[in-house]
């Protein structure tokens, strides 16, 4: 089942993720955010100098700037896309002050919203290494950034990610964009 937009009869709450709400898996998922982070720019490091990165002139930065900027938008379009491609009738966008988002009222299968959960870091993921490999060493840490926070921004998809796909089959979330309701079939937990 990819979409539906009733809760089947029979289905009940199983969890609730909210970062926003839960400080706990909040805390968890912005140290993942930091580590890749950190991770990314030891890696960076590896193919070009970090005395590029801190000689990087006014210009370089704005389009870093800006390219994050884009990049966010994207990024919630994308899940909105497949959102849309997976059945749902509304997205609706926002920002927390924390978080953008996009959501819906839709209730949809694990396979479908694993792939809506991961579609921006795997689409953009592979936009930016295309860039990256294109544009030269002069443009490496502009992109690669852009890179970094595409791969650490997407830590909270992928603490989603790892969490569904630890449950059954069965299960179905609504993303309302500030937070994921999961729900299965009855059964006591």
């Amino acid at each position: 089942m990819n979409c539906v937009e009733q809760l089947p009869e029979g289905y009940g709450e199983r969890v609730k993720i909210d970062l926003q709400k839960n400080k706990k898996e909040a805390l968890l998922v912005n140290g993942l955010a930091l580590l890749l982070l950190l991770v990314l720019g030891t890696v960076g490091g590896q193919f070009v100098s970090f005395s590029e990165l801190i000689g990087m002139g006014i210009y370089q930065l704005a389009v870093v700037v800006i390219g994050v900027l884009i990049y966010l938008v994207l990024h919630e379009l994308t899940h909105a896309v497949c959102m849309k491609y997976y059945g749902a009738k509304k997205v609706k966008f926002g920002y927390t002050g924390l978080y953008a988002y996009a959501g819906c009222d839709a209730y949809f299968g694990k396979k479908a919203y694993i792939v809506i959960a991961l579609a921006p870091v795997v689409v953009w993921g592979v936009v930016l290494l295309v860039l990256n490999l294109l544009m030269g060493q002069e443009w490496f840490w502009v992109i690669w950034l852009i890179q970094c926070g595409n791969l650490s921004g997407a830590a909270g998809d992928l603490y989603v990610t790892v969490k569904l796909s630890r449950m059954p089959g069965d299960i179905l979330i609504q993303d309302s964009g500030v937070s994921m309701t999961v729900y299965d079939s009855y059964s006591p937990h």
